[in-house]
């Protein structure tokens, strides 16, 4: 058993307020330096704590929906010498990770996944008696997944071992945490009362007149003092709560009761996001993930949001221009800009919660009735809205704009990284996939989206990409030149954040007395078959941020199928392995995919030929 852990068992309730404590602050020192979700970690430590102390873990497991709230389980759970490696290479993911521990019994880093595979758990092994737990939050529970498993949990064997907590992690304690409802979960939860409740059942089963009758006298009771208990137990959970899910005092008996009663359960908690951290309690949104901050003050370290602000700023102006134009977005409005947006059109912004797939076709009914919708999305998350993209929208041809910020590896790591999209977007008829490589031309790419009347997808990556004097007009399917090398120069192709990548291999290429010419491809659907072919005698390589399956370096193979030509080399992430998380500078070097390791490939195979 961890040190920690065994540590916790051994404690009395007064002294694990003081242990959490000391958990919550190793969790601000770590990710001020390393960067991650602090807002929701720190809210999550009390309940973490009283999980920990009155299950036995890892024997009974415990699914987080979304695991990054789960800090303070990896340093319960045998990761305390290693937690300063959070979120970096070679370290400790910032999402609960089976390959990392026996604790941790999923993959977590997407938002409704924990009650399915939860259930999935229990329908395995539906004669154990050891508990399984589902711990829901960050907007999880609104997630269309986790409603699907909620409707099947009535019809699987296992289920009485499910324990629900719903973490409600709003900015304060609200109203219905008080005397009432302590008493009242006090008495709900109490061994004598279920003990009760058993045998008025069974006693009444022969009288199905007296048992409908004290069935809705106790849902009628129920539905006064807790009306979210008319949802859940219509889809045959016990529901309980709400408690002070930062309050040991109030978790840990709540807990010990209600592990024996017969299942399933939801135990509804309400946590403070942030809480024991003033400056993330404060402002719990814009600490939900960082890339660091100081410790003392909560000062942010650089975001690299450029890309992000300029497409708000455009969005705005468009909007302005265009009664029309309208946003949609499922639960990033902050991440991705649309924050500002909403500010300034607030009847024109939607923000459909953790439903990727139902903003995805909400906006296609949008299009349909006339308006032209910007669906804004990290790429990681569009891949939970693919097949509405070609269902919804590209089959109607509707004029929608998806705007997927985010396109690339990205520190998170393997749930996070937005490296697969392409080879499934390129496949499907009547869309056009742009990717931008500088932040200030971000406006002209969405007035183009707009006056091709169609789905369009624009991908872009965190940061500002690279300066431009003069925005090249957008013309659909055409590259623009970026750098112009003599003769019969080699060309390097490049998309989005790798173009700067492509230019410095170019500059580095250049001191040795070789040139290249560099291309922005900025169209990988229709992709540039006219310059493709124009450069075919040449030697032709391409940088991407993407997977070399499907994305641009497959876009130049299929461009020149057809006609004889030069071999062709691609620089970009292996789809062999799992990327794994870490400082992307790092990944890249470690990948050989930085702009020195690049240029020394290019070197030798100019050389060569």
């Amino acid at each position: 058993m961890p040190d920690l852990l065994k540590q916790l068992r051994q404690l009395n309730t007064d002294q694990l307020t003081n242990f959490a404590e000391s958990l919550r602050e190793r969790i601000i020192a770590t990710v001020s330096s390393n960067g991650g979700h602090l807002a929701s970690s720190c809210g999550c430590v009390e309940l973490i704590v009283a999980l920990h102390r009155v299950f036995r873990t890892p024997q009974e497991k415990i699914f987080f929906d979304v695991g990054h709230q789960a800090y303070a389980h990896k340093l319960l759970t045998g990761r305390a010498d290693t937690f300063d490696t959070l979120r970096k290479f070679g370290g400790l993911s910032g999402f609960p990770s089976p390959a990392e521990s026996l604790f941790d019994p999923a993959v977590s880093g997407h938002a409704g996944c924990a009650l399915s595979a939860a259930l999935g758990h229990c329908a395995a092994k539906p004669d154990s008696d050891d508990k399984v737990i589902a711990v829901i939050g960050d907007g999880a529970m609104g997630c269309g997944v986790t409603f699907e498993a909620l409707n099947h949990a009535e019809s699987l064997p296992g289920k009485q071992r499910l324990i629900v907590i719903l973490n409600d992690n709003r900015m304060s304690i609200s109203g219905n945490v008080g005397a009432l409802s302590k008493a009242l979960n006090r008495v709900i939860a109490a061994h004598s009362y279920n003990k009760f409740r058993r045998f008025f059942k069974n006693m009444l089963k022969p009288v199905p007149k007296l048992k409908n009758f004290f069935s809705r006298l106790n849902e009628a009771g129920k539905s006064v003092f807790l009306p979210p208990a008319l949802l859940f137990e219509t889809l045959g959970f016990r529901y309980f709560g709400a408690v002070n899910g930062n309050d040991l005092q109030q978790l840990i008996p709540t807990l010990e009761r209600i592990k024996d009663i017969e299942g399933p359960v939801i135990l509804h908690v309400i946590t403070e996001k942030g809480h024991g951290c003033k400056f993330a309690a404060a402002e719990p949104t814009r600490y939900h993930g960082i890339a660091g901050c100081d410790p003392d003050t909560g000062e942010l370290k650089g975001s690299g949001d450029g890309f992000s602000q300029a497409f708000a700023q455009a969005l705005i102006q468009l909007a302005t221009e265009n009664p029309d134009i309208c946003a949609v977005c499922p639960a990033m409005l902050e991440g991705t800009g649309v924050s500002s947006f909403a500010e300034k059109f607030p009847d024109r912004c939607f923000d459909t919660g953790i439903t990727e797939a139902h903003a995805m076709t909400f906006a296609s009914g949008l299009a349909a009735a006339g308006k032209r919708p910007v669906c804004a999305f990290y790429d990681t998350f569009l891949q939970r809205a693919l097949d509405e993209v070609y269902h919804d929208i590209a089959l109607a041809k509707l004029p929608v704009i998806i705007a997927v910020d985010r396109a690339g590896a990205v520190a998170d790591g393997p749930t996070h990284h937005g490296i697969y999209n392409c080879s499934f977007l390129r496949a499907i008829p009547q869309v056009t996939l742009l990717s931008l490589s500088a932040a200030a031309e971000i406006y002209e790419a969405l007035k183009f989206a707009v006056s091709l009347n169609s789905p369009v997808i624009i991908r872009y990556p965190k940061g500002s990409g690279i300066p431009v004097d003069r925005i090249e007009p957008f013309v659909c399917g055409k590259a623009v030149i970026r750098r112009a090398g003599s003769g019969d120069a080699p060309v390097i192709w490049a998309t989005a954040g790798e173009v700067k990548t492509a230019l410095d291999v170019a500059g580095i290429v250049e001191k040795s007395g070789m040139n290249c010419t560099v291309i922005d491809a900025r169209f990988l659907k229709p992709f540039d078959r006219e310059t493709a072919e124009k450069m075919s005698d040449r030697m032709q390589f391409t940088i991407e941020d993407h997977s070399l399956t499907g994305g641009l370096y497959s876009a130049l193979c299929e461009a020149l199928s057809h006609i004889p030509h030069r071999k062709i080399y691609g620089f970009g992430w292996s789809n062999d392995e799992i990327i794994p998380h870490g400082n992307v500078k790092t990944l890249k070097e470690h990948y050989h995919l930085n702009s020195s390791s690049i240029a020394e490939k290019i070197q030798s195979l100019m050389q060569k030929s």
